[in-house]
């Protein structure tokens, strides 16, 4: 039977991970606001541990384990971010994490999570790729396996910064955030609609991977493409835990193009001052690209910047002649 969360494991998860994660800023932008026409409000998770929303539902998970559990070790699966949650969330706790990162993950995320001290497993690019090595990895140890997204306690904690969001900002009329895996996506879902109930929510995907459009469009969960996008961390599918939430809470799914991603990704760091990684900036990306460009002109708009994890020496616009 599949467990799905609801708002009040959002609450025990933001009491369980607070001495664990940093309650990050809410930033605004007058020249984005002119430029969009919204008044926007940016939970900056680029400021969280480890550079990512992610240590939220790492934290949530890895505190949820029984004694008896955590002895094993924790294992899991992923590109870069949600890896370097887990290594965190383990060695605050003292157990043991082994993960699973692609041969292609970002140079700067695989050195972030070799700091934290986990056992690195290299699999192939694809994700089915790492669910097999992982399946081995948690047969030969039995650590218990932390899904980066279609876990319950993960979905969770990843409800916790929109929760914050949604208590420091009353009355947002839209709450956006991007979706690859979708457990940030059903964590928010389910956090704005237990505590403001009437502020929609609408998730941004790259086009390249639209899976998650095409899911919640078709409603039955499509595979990945393995397509290439600059939002590597979107790369990802959905899973029967956090399906249901975003079909029940989520009102839209919209998709941006990888020009619009970069060119929102270069707009933040110029007008902003911050580092955002691309998966960041999709969100972002959908102010200025139909159906949305105009359509939230006068709204109160809250966007989850999801991290800020980037190789300095591989920004996507390097080489690039601006219009």
């Amino acid at each position: 039977m599949t467990i799905v969360p609801a708002y009040e494991e959002v609450l025990r998860a933001a009491e369980r991970i607070r001495p664990h994660v940093n309650r990050t800023p809410v930033l605004t932008s007058r020249t984005l606001n002119r430029m969009t026409g919204c008044s926007l409000f940016f939970k900056a998770e680029n400021f969280q541990k480890v550079g990512a929303f992610k240590a939220r539902g790492a934290c949530n998970a890895v505190f949820s384990l029984t004694e008896d559990e955590a002895r094993h070790g924790v294992a899991t699966h992923s590109s870069g971010n949600h890896a370097a949650a887990v290594a965190y969330a383990a060695g605050l706790r003292g157990i043991p994490a082994i993960v699973v990162m692609p041969d292609d993950a970002p140079p700067v995320k695989r050195a972030a999570v070799e700091g934290y001290g986990p056992r690195i497993v290299t699999s192939g690019s694809h994700p089915l790729d790492r669910e097999r090595m992982l399946e081995e990895v948690v047969a030969e140890t039995g650590a218990t396996f932390i899904h980066p997204s279609n876990d319950p306690r993960v979905i969770a904690g990843q409800g916790t910064a929109a929760l914050e969001l949604v208590e420091e900002v009353p009355d947002l009329d839209v709450v956006m955030a991007p979706v690859g895996g979708g457990g940030l996506l059903a964590g928010t879902a389910l956090a704005v609609a237990g505590r403001s109930p009437g502020t929609r929510v609408i998730a941004v995907e790259p086009e390249a991977v639209d899976d998650a459009y095409r899911s919640f469009r078709d409603g039955r969960i499509y595979p990945p493409t393995n397509a290439e996008t600059v939002a590597d961390g979107l790369r990802t599918f959905l899973g029967d835990v956090n399906f249901p939430i975003i079909r029940e809470y989520v009102a839209e799914i919209v998709t941006v193009s990888e020009g619009g991603i970069v060119e929102a990704m270069r707009l933040v760091w110029e007008r902003m001052k911050i580092i955002i990684e691309p998966s960041s900036a999709v969100p972002v990306a959908a102010l200025f690209e139909e159906p949305l460009a105009g359509r939230c002109r006068g709204l109160r708009v809250g966007i989850t910047l999801s991290g800020g994890n980037v190789d300095l020496e591989r920004l996507p616009w390097m080489g690039q002649t601006r219009s």
